[in-house]
């Protein structure tokens, strides 16, 4: 059996860093030697995930715009640059979840704050640091976490669902505009998974049923090549 352990060298900031699959990203690329830097909202939910994992916590909201320079400064500050960024901090919109005629515009643009304009000004405050590293001939990866209620219209999915199929697009354009620096853009649809986003989504779904958030995180690893020779140790081990 092939175990591929070693991520040392990458430098990775992840937003939503301390549950569902934001977490599970976290301490998979910790654990596999990567250094990491990851967002969140609760100071004392970003020290105990620090803790656990020895990644750097910074607390911060990505749907505020006043503080998108101090995360983009503590990122690049405490990782000396940046290889990859996962954009995975989503709010839903209304809780529960609300027909379009019964959400409330608040709740929209606070959709529309975390999933798409969060994203984009932290890509776009990053973006000289993921170029520098590409000119380095780093790879330069930004991963937008995005969902099937981004091409699916689900009813009572609206806010989450229209953001989502915002951020999607925005991700195929950064792509069309970064490929001459080096730039790696994908949006990627996890599936169904085991998280406090969905129960507070559908509170009566059958975990047993969802995507277990480690194994996510795991092909998101994978479908950036991180688990390829050139950037990762191999490590060989039978039975």
């Amino acid at each position: 059996m092939t175990v591929h352990t070693d991520l040392k060298g990458l430098r990775a900031a992840v937003t939503g860093g301390t549950s569902g699959l934001g977490l599970a990203l976290v301490r998979t690329l910790a654990k596999r030697g990567a250094q990491v830097a990851f967002v969140a909202r609760t100071s004392d939910a970003v020290s105990r995930v620090a803790a656990e994992t020895g990644a750097l916590g910074i607390v911060g909201d990505v749907g505020r715009k006043t503080d998108i320079h101090a995360i983009a400064l503590q990122i690049t500050g405490n990782l000396g640059g940046l290889d990859l960024l996962v954009n995975n901090a989503s709010s839903l919109g209304p809780v529960p979840l609300a027909l379009l005629a019964d959400t409330q515009c608040e709740e929209l643009e606070a959709a529309l704050a975390t999933n798409l304009v969060g994203p984009f000004r932290l890509t776009k405050a990053l973006f000289g640091a993921l170029a520098a590293s590409a000119r380095q001939g780093r790879e330069a990866s930004v991963v937008n976490i995005s969902s099937d209620a981004a091409v699916n219209a689900y009813a009572g999915w609206g806010a989450y669902g229209a953001s989502k199929a915002a951020l999607q697009h925005l991700t195929a354009i950064w792509a069309e505009e970064a490929r001459e620096e080096g730039i790696r853009f994908l949006a990627v649809d996890p599936g169904d998974m085991d998280t406090p986003l969905h129960a507070q989504a559908i509170p009566e779904a059958d975990r047993s049923s969802l995507k277990r958030p480690e194994e996510a995180a795991s092909e998101i690893i994978r479908s950036l090549g991180l688990d390829e020779p050139r950037l990762a140790l191999t490590v060989e081990v039978r039975p």
